[in-house]
């Protein structure tokens, strides 16, 4: 039998990254207050939409072995037995095991790297971050077991489609400046996208649109209403000819081809997908816009062209000017 209570320091988990991956925190609901921890564990387990067959009772009672189940309130924490009882509104964390994922062809390659920050140049189909059925092939997992630095956490976040620059923080204490400062939109960001070569759209064109996305549904909409998304097309640069040819024949369309250097003002889900769909030039490569096609034909050999090309912004940290860009060539 185990209970044994421990601290856990402020802003910390009491259960430490695992593998890359960080352990899962559900709040304990009125039903299963009052009853043993081994109920509830197996609960949230036996629920998973996306839950591992190899997560069996007998794994899940292995944790509770394992000192790797604990309930917290506070900066008080408490290991579990299976047959602890639990109290309402108290904290149970645990290790997910992640179901099997086909491994993504594509690494990140480090950019840049300091005391504070780890820069990377990320490819497209692995998204920043654990989340729903896209778990350890994740840029964060990736670089976590690369690199062996648990802590490291993404400073922004890139959508799994779009490939680019991308900062991680290597220590807790610098996290809360960095991510601040992409939060209140202080770094500078500059996207390519390549698309079909529309002669009548002009660089310096500023696209705003009132754009709404519902969750749980994959495309957002242009809809009426006071603007929240501006971007401006900066430049537009003709493909050379040859590149033009070869990737238009690749994704099987009959176009010129152009790269299309973007700025973005603000930073709603799709923004920059959406706005070139809406100008009449979608992303080559895009699954989404103009149509929503299933994630089975999903193809390595036909990424999204859009990146991340160039993050500009004043260090909150050293007060430096820091300048990263992805030469990634999809």
């Amino acid at each position: 039998m185990d209970n044994r209570v421990i601290h856990i320091p402020r802003g910390h988990a009491p259960l430490p990254i695992k593998n890359g991956l960080n352990p899962t925190r559900a709040r304990v609901p009125e039903e299963f207050a009052g009853r043993p921890a081994f109920d509830f564990l197996w609960h949230l387990i036996s629920t998973q939409r996306r839950r591992n067959p190899a997560d069996t009772v007998e794994a899940a009672r292995e944790r509770f072995t394992q000192g790797q189940v604990v309930a917290s309130r506070g900066q008080r924490g408490t290991v579990l037995s299976q047959s602890t009882l639990l109290s309402l509104d108290d904290d149970l964390w645990f290790y997910r095991m992640p179901t099997e994922e086909a491994p993504i062809p594509f690494s990140c390659e480090i950019i840049h790297e300091d005391d504070r920050l780890l820069v990377v140049d990320k490819p497209p189909f692995l998204a920043t971050m654990p989340r729903g059925k896209h778990i350890t092939q994740t840029a964060t997992v990736q670089m976590r077991r690369s690199t062996g630095i648990e802590d490291l956490a993404p400073a922004h976040r890139l959508d799994r489609l779009t490939s680019g620059v991308l900062v991680f923080t290597k220590e807790r204490k610098y996290r809360g400046a960095y991510q601040t400062l992409f939060a209140e939109r202080k770094a500078q960001k500059t996207y390519e996208a390549v698309a079909a070569y529309d002669y009548s759209i002009e660089p310096g064109t500023v696209w705003r649109h009132r754009i709404e996305k519902i969750p749980g549904v994959m495309q957002a909409e242009i809809i009426e209403g006071q603007a929240n998304s501006e971007t401006l097309l900066a430049e537009i640069k003709p493909l050379p000819q040859e590149r033009s040819e070869r990737l238009a024949a690749r994704y099987g369309v009959d176009a010129e081809l152009a790269t299309y250097v973007l700025k973005p003002a603000t930073g709603k889900t799709h923004q920059l997908r959406v706005h070139m769909f809406a100008a009449g030039v979608p992303i080559l490569g895009d699954p989404t816009y103009p149509c929503l096609l299933p994630e089975t034909e999903e193809s390595f050999a036909h990424p999204m062209h859009l990146t991340a090309r160039q993050l500009e912004f004043v260090d909150p940290i050293t007060g430096e000017a820091q300048r990263f860009e992805s030469t990634r060539v999809l």
